[in-house]
């Protein structure tokens, strides 16, 4: 095979990784939204039955005549179209992460983690998307992961607590700034070279849970390192 016979054949191997990575967010995004939309219709549905049932204990004692009617009717419009406009929960912040079991944390940290993504750099959104497949991947393996295990905690330090200093941490850098380089090296670049060591980090945990090897991840002290700048900060 010559040279260049194997630049095509890595070429092609990346671009197969990429397509299959893609894939995986667009399957994920879609999930994530017919998930959003049987919430939302579940709850319209949950509270136009109430009203409906309330409407109709209440005509049993006193009639509702045509003004009780479109009362019943406003109230079914505006319930819908409340429930359909608000979101489904709260929006997770990192305090709440923080305080997430840890089986739950996973999709907590998903929902945080779209929160955020519109005020990221291209690059740093491929990888945010990433890590939400990653993430995905990891949480059954938490699920059945005891909170008091060191390896939960090494996994809790990485997604709640250094994934959200990142983020915060670029977010606090004035946007003008955030592509002049300091040291070296833009804000932006900083950013995406610690989602890159966060979204490698999340994959050798997940194949080391996979693999029952607790106590390697317990002990192997490989915490996020800033080996990306100099000064520990973005």
């Amino acid at each position: 095979m010559t040279d260049v016979d194997r630049q095509i054949a890595r070429a092609s191997e990346a671009l197969d990784r990429s397509r299959e990575r893609y894939g995986q967010v667009r399957a994920r995004g879609k999930r994530k939204r017919e998930a959003e939309v049987l919430k939302r219709v579940g709850r319209i549905a949950a509270a136009d039955a109430a009203i409906i049932v309330g409407a109709l204990i209440l005509s049993a004692f006193v009639p509702l005549g045509v003004g009780g009617a479109l009362l019943v009717m406003g109230l079914l419009i505006a319930a819908t179209l409340l429930l359909a406009i608000f979101p489904v929960a709260a929006a997770p912040t990192p305090q709440r992460l923080a305080e997430t079991p840890l089986k739950a944390l996973p999709l907590q940290t998903e929902q945080w983690l779209e929160t955020q993504r519109r005020a990221l750099p291209a690059p740093a959104q491929t990888l945010v998307d990433s890590i939400g497949v990653k993430l995905e991947t990891l949480s059954p393996q938490l699920a059945t992961l005891d909170e008091r295990e060191p390896a939960a905690a090494e996994v809790r330090k990485l997604v709640a607590e250094q994934l959200p200093e990142l983020l915060n941490g670029y977010g606090r850098v004035p946007e003008p700034l955030r592509r002049t380089e300091r040291n070296g090296i833009t804000p932006d670049q900083q950013l995406v070279n610690g989602l890159r060591v966060i979204d490698d980090e999340i994959a050798q945990m997940t194949a080391q849970l996979a693999q029952g090897d607790l106590d390697l991840l317990a002990t192997r002290g490989r915490y996020l390192q800033i080996r990306y700048q100099g000064d520990g900060e973005v």
